[in-house]
This record gives C-alpha cells, sequence and structure tokens, in this order.
C-alpha cells in the first residue's frame, strides 16, 4: 500500500525528522490560504498523487505569490497527471500540498528498503539526490552507498554515523544527521513499511537536514495491525480492480491483455500466463483465487474478471490439492449460469476429484471447452479469443 507524501512526511516528523511548513488544499481558494497561513514569499504547490516524478511531470509548481498558487491550484486540482511510474493511464489529482519554500544548500538521497535477496534492511545513500536513484544508478554508480542492517540488531550509531560521512556531510552535523537516519530507520521498522525514501534530504541555509520529499510503502499483509496505516489508503489512487479483489481477500494484478484468468495458486498463474503469451495471446490479469475456492468465492473471482470491459475470453485453470476439482466445477457452473456468461470459457482441472468435476461441467450443458493439460488450455484461449475478434471484424 501506498501513501501520499504529505502522510509519510506526518510519520517521518514523528520520528523526530524535519520537515517544511505545509498544508494540505482541496481547492485553490483553500490552496490561497494555506500559502497566507504558512506566510514568506515563496510555496511549492505540489500534486498529491502515488508516485515520483512529479516534478518532471509538471506537478510541482514554484509559486512567488498568492496569486500564483492559486493558478497552480486551478491547473493541478482534477489534472491526469502521467509519469513514467504511473503508465500511460496517470493518476487524477484531487488533492495539493503546500509547502514552504525551502533554500536548498545540497541534495542528498536516503532510503531503506527489504532486500529480499539478503533477508536484510538495506540503507542506501547518496550525496546526489533530487534525481531518480534508476538513473543514477546508471550513470554514476559510485555515488550510491549501501548499507545493511542485521535485523535482530537494528541500524546501529555506527551505521548511521558511517552514512552521514558517506553523504559528505561535515562533523558539526554528525548528531543531527544521525538523529534523522535513526528516526527514518525507526518509522520503516514500527509500520512494517517495505520502502521508505527521501529524496531529496536537503541542508538549508541554515545547516539543517529537512526531508523535502518523502515516499512509503508499506506491506499490505501488515496492515490487520497497523491500523493507523490502514487508514491512509487512497483508493482512488488505486487500480480500481486491484482493490475490489483485495477487499474480497483475492490476489489480483490488472494487466494489459484480454484472455481473463481464474487460477489457484500463485505459480500456477505466473506459468498460465506464460503459457497464454507462448502461445499467442495476452493475459488480462494474474488471478490466485487460493486455495479454498468455495462456490461463492469462484463467482466473485468471475465477477472480478469479467469486470474488464477487455476481457474476451475466460480461463480457468485449477490444480487441486487442498481443494477438490468437483467443488471447483459446482462453483463454476454457479458461476456462469448466475452471471449469464456470453463469452467463451475454457476450464482446466486436474487433481483431487478431478473426473466428478469434469462430469458436472459435462451433464450441466453449458458451453464450456474443457482442456486437459495446461498448454492446451492456452492454445485453446488463444484460438477462442481469435475467434471472437474475427467475428467481431466480420460483423
Amino acid at each position: 500500500m501506498d501513501i501520499h507524501e504529505y502522510q509519510a512526511k506526518n510519520i517521518l516528523a514523528g520520528y523526530g525528522v524535519k520537515i517544511a511548513e505545509g498544508g494540505l488544499a482541496y481547492s485553490p481558494e483553500q490552496a490561497t490560504q494555506r500559502a497566507r497561513d504558512i506566510g514568506g514569499n515563496v510555496w511549492a504547490v505540489k500534486a498529491q498523487i502515488h508516485s515520483g516524478a512529479r516534478g518532471k511531470a509538471g506537478a510541482i509548481k514554484i509559486c512567488k505569490t498568492p496569486d500564483e498558487v492559486f493558478s497552480a491550484a486551478d491547473g493541478l486540482l482534477g489534472k491526469t497527471i502521467v509519469t513514467h511510474q504511473t503508465g500511460p493511464q496517470g493518476k487524477v489529482c484531487s488533492r495539493l500540498y503546500i509547502e514552504a519554500g525551502t533554500d536548498i544548500v545540497r541534495e542528498l538521497y536516503l532510503s531503506f528498503l527489504i532486500d529480499r535477496e539478503y533477508e536484510r534492511i538495506v540503507m542506501i545513500g547518496s550525496s546526489e539526490g533530487g534525481m531518480d536513484i534508476e538513473e543514477m544508478a546508471e550513470s554514476n554508480p559510485e555515488a550510491i552507498i549501501k548499507i545493511y542492517i542485521e535485523p535482530a540488531i537494528g541500524l546501529q550509531d555506527f551505521q548511521a554515523r558511517a552514512m552521514a560521512f558517506s553523504l559528505g556531510l561535515p562533523a558539526s552535523m554528525l548528531s543531527q544527521a544521525v538523529k534523522v537516519i535513526e528516526g527514518c530507520y525507526r518509522a520503516l521498522r514500527d509500520t512494517d513499511a517495505n520502502m521508505l525514501e527521501v529524496n531529496p534530504l536537503v541542508i538549508n541555509g541554515h545547516d539543517e537536514l529537512i526531508a523535502l520529499d518523502a515516499k512509503m510503502d508499506f506491506d499490505d499483509n501488515a496492515l490487520f495491525r497497523r491500523q493507523n496505516i490502514s487508514e491512509l489508503r487512497d483508493k482512488s489512487q488505486e487500480d480500481e480492480r486491484e482493490m475490489a479483489a483485495a477487499d474480497r481477500g483475492l490476489s489480483y494484478v490488472g494487466l494489459d491483455g484480454d484472455i481473463g484468468c481464474m487460477i489457484n495458486g500463485a505459480g500456477l498463474a505466473m506459468a498460465t500466463m506464460d503459457m497464454i503469451k507462448l502461445a499467442g495471446g495476452e493475459p488480462a490479469n494474474f488471478l490466485d483465487v487460493g486455495g479454498g475456492a468455495s462456490p461463492e468465492r469462484t463467482e466473485k473471482a468471475f465477477r472480478l474478471v469479467l469486470a474488464d470491459d477487455n476481457v474476451k475470453v475466460m480461463l480457468v485453470n485449477i490444480f487441486a490439492g487442498i481443494n477438490r476439482c468437483d467443488w471447483i466445477a459446482e462453483g463454476v457452473v454457479k458461476a456462469v449460469k448466475n452471471i449469464e456468461l456470453t463469452m467463451p470459457l475454457i476450464v482446466r482441472l486436474s487433481g483431487t476429484n478431478v473426473d466428478e468435476g469434469r462430469e458436472i461441467i459435462s451433464k450441466s450443458g453449458l458451453p464450456i471447452i474443457m482442456a486437459e493439460t495446461l498448454a492446451d488450455a492456452a492454445e485453446k484461449a488463444v484460438a477462442a479469443r481469435n475467434d471472437v475478434i474475427a467475428k467481431g471484424q466480420g460483423e
């Protein structure tokens, strides 16, 4: 789960990390009032969307008068902002963060994230902040510092000092830097975050370290014990299909193809998508219904996949171990009848009670295409999809 910049900054401020004064606005009038409340003569008007690279997309405006703040807010609110992270569909800006201007002397980069290969939290820093870490890694890999943190011990003072010196900070700022670095680490640890990024972490004209931007991503599986974090969720920034699936306890990822998939098991789902592509098709989604796919859960999964208007064919691929093929077959038959499915449906069943499951489908009288193997199912799905397209063009 992602959160907005202002939300991440509020969390960091609670751990002793200094942030610039700012306020939230939902209208140009509110934005102007926030600027007047903050005071000064320079403000940053920042679109709040779940994406980085907002500056490059023109979603951060530097303003010097309240009238400029009004104009910038008016231009950003309701606008679909496209960055390389959002994809071509972009994200709609419905709120703004108005922030006091900062006298920037230097820009640094600091982040913490979980490195699953090493099973550690890795602290990453660079004396060159304000740009994408991917670009930095490509153009100047020597500028990136990595320090791995032993999870049983946590971040140690000497590691925070090592990072501060690696960032080129003077000895006079050492204690302040350690406080900021350790505050960021505690924020990640205490909220079950997967990633925390401060880019840029700036030094202002008074030798203060300020988090000028912040981004946090959280482990969805830990939200049940982090109610305060769960409440920060902005569903308007998420894929509607993925949000609906999560609310129903299903693992769903929307893709760009037109062959809808309902599969049990993440590994089998990925293998099925690979087979679809090898057969010349494109999957519309990743959907793992899990091991307890009851008839009710199966129908929910059907409705979720079919909510995607791009889907032309549906493929159900079930390997029943804990589950039972006859149970799945009953769910498929019930779903097809309740939904009044009209598009081609390919079903491949394997595992426990497979013969009983196939018999239920064959006796249903429904026009369901049965497949024997995974390759057979993928080929039949692609063939059915091509027929649908051909008929549509013929009409």
